[in-house]
C-alpha cells in the first residue's frame, strides 16, 4: 500500500499542471482521458513509517500508534506524556 501511495503522489505531481489547464479551460472530456491516480483527490493520508490509514496525526505524519511509541522513547522533541 505504501508503494502504491508513493506512484500516486508521483502522478499528481506530474500531472498537476496539465490537470489545472485543463479545468481552467473547461475541458472535461481532456481530464477524463488523463490516469485516474492523477487526481489530488486520490490521495489518502498514510502514516509514513508503516503506511497504516486510519489515526493519523496530520502534524507529526505518522499514525497515532507510532506517535505514543516515538513519544514514550522520547524521540519527538517537545513532547512528554501527560501526569497530574
Amino acid at each position: 500500500m505504501k508503494a502504491r501511495q508513493r506512484k500516486r503522489q508521483r502522478m499528481v505531481a506530474q500531472y498537476a499542471e496539465r490537470r489545472a489547464a485543463l479545468k481552467a479551460a473547461g475541458d472535461w472530456q481532456g481530464l477524463d482521458q488523463l490516469p485516474r491516480n492523477s487526481s489530488k483527490v486520490r490521495l489518502k493520508n498514510r502514516c509514513q513509517l508503516t503506511g497504516r490509514p486510519k489515526g493519523y496525526m496530520r502534524f507529526f505524519g505518522i499514525s497515532r500508534v507510532i506517535f505514543r511509541d516515538m513519544a514514550l522513547a522520547g524521540k519527538i522533541p517537545g513532547v512528554r506524556k501527560a501526569s497530574w
